[in-house]
């Protein structure tokens, strides 16, 4: 059953567990904050399909991932400052604006990943990860490293790798593990 849900247009792909620091300053989308507050609710993040971040209502591409606000504040600014987490990924069946120009979807939720290990083939990629970590000395503020499963191996490599936005939205789009991480092979050869 779909569900209404507000949605950031942004010129960047938010992949589940990923962090992401924003600066909000449009009254709609300091609305869209404030009923996030007061209801305990996230919001969609999207890549802009057709648009620009600030002004008109951007146009989103079909999939996203919910951001929840794990902290605020003010910068020196005075913009408001939202670092967010993302977490259930959506797909995005029609789209409204409303009179302040905040775009909201009916989403239907992607099915959550499946807890699987990585399979022998993609254990590579676990080792990859672990170095780019390593080397980066990138705290990636995550409960718990999990190099040995493939979904989180896979968000984490489409976080860190730097890849283009289509490809990056391409990786969001699929549903399959595996078949993220054979997409993600193809991408780094």
């Amino acid at each position: 059953m779909a569900e209404l849900l507000p949605l950031f247009p942004l010129h960047t792909v938010l992949v589940p567990g990923a962090a992401l620091g924003l600066r909000v300053f449009e009254p709609r989308y300091l609305d869209l904050v404030r009923e996030c507050g007061r209801q305990g609710s996230g919001f969609g993040v999207c890549m802009i399909a057709e648009g620009a971040e600030a002004g008109a209502p951007a146009v989103p591409a079909a999939c996203g991932t919910e951001a929840r606000i794990e902290d605020f504040d003010t910068g020196p600014d005075g913009l408001l400052h939202l670092r967010l987490r993302g977490h259930r990924r959506f797909r995005v069946a029609s789209t409204q604006v409303r009179g302040n120009g905040l775009v909201v979807a009916e989403v239907d939720w992607c099915e959550p990943d499946p807890v699987a290990e990585l399979q022998p083939q993609h254990m590579l990629l676990g080792e990859v990860l672990r170095r780019i970590l390593e080397q980066l000395e990138v705290d990636l503020a995550v409960p718990e490293q999990r190099f040995d499963e493939a979904a989180w191996v896979g968000w984490r490599l489409a976080e860190v790798l730097p890849l283009s936005l289509e490809q990056r939205q391409r990786l969001l789009e699929e549903d399959d593990p595996d078949l993220r991480l054979d997409a993600m092979f193809e991408l780094i050869r």
